[in-house]
């Protein structure tokens, strides 16, 4: 074995540990933001009544994009702060790991966009994919990103099988299921990373 490829993987394996308590400091106000901008989203769309397809996926896309450039922000203030460089190499393998997914259900979801009302069937492939993304990202943050992501994967499958005969549709707005799942889930998250790192540094 060629004693600089395992320095290098060490070294590499090393980082990512190092990278993922800094992850884990930075994510809880990601999530609180992410699920603070969620309800807001969601109570919008009830309010305004943003049924349509291309109304429904305006206003969140819209919602991810603003949640992703605040992540951006707060993720670039923690690390000057540790005085870490923001663009690291493990940070570009989280971002090769969740950008395919992401990709791929935005793709799916915009050539649903025509005529006709949104439905639990949108609901479920923004949570398909992100549940994926979440659970790639997993490999190279904290453990938690990856169970999380799993709730958001048997959400849509659990989802798929009660929506069968349509009574789902008729039962739930698709932006109250969106606040949900990515408002009310990412605030529990996010108070649940804050206590448990606020506990570690207690101990």
């Amino acid at each position: 074995m060629n004693p600089n490829w395992a320095e290098e993987n060490l070294q590499t394996i090393r980082t990512l540990m190092e990278r993922s308590a800094l992850y884990r400091r930075a994510l809880a106000p990601i999530m609180l933001l992410a699920g603070a901008l969620g309800i807001t989203a969601a109570a919008i769309g009830m309010l305004l009544h943003l049924t349509t397809i291309f109304a429904f996926d305006a206003l969140w896309l819209g919602t991810a994009v603003i949640v992703v450039f605040g992540a951006f922000l707060i993720a670039r203030k923690q690390a000057f702060k540790e005085k870490e460089p923001f663009w690291s190499p493990p940070t570009r393998r989280v971002t090769q790991a969740i950008v395919p997914p992401l990709l791929v259900g935005l793709f799916l979801e915009l050539s649903w966009v025509g005529s006709g009302n949104a439905s639990s069937d949108s609901v479920t492939f923004w949570m398909l994919f992100y549940g994926c993304a979440l659970h790639c990202a997993g490999f190279f943050t904290t453990r938690s990103v990856k169970y999380f992501g799993w709730i958001f994967l048997f959400g849509a499958c659990a989802m798929v099988y009660s929506n069968t005969s349509g009574r789902l549709d008729d039962a739930v707005s698709p932006n109250l299921l969106m606040g949900l799942f990515f408002g009310l889930l990412h605030l529990a998250y996010g108070v649940y990373l804050y206590v448990t790192e606020k506990g570690k540094h207690a101990a």
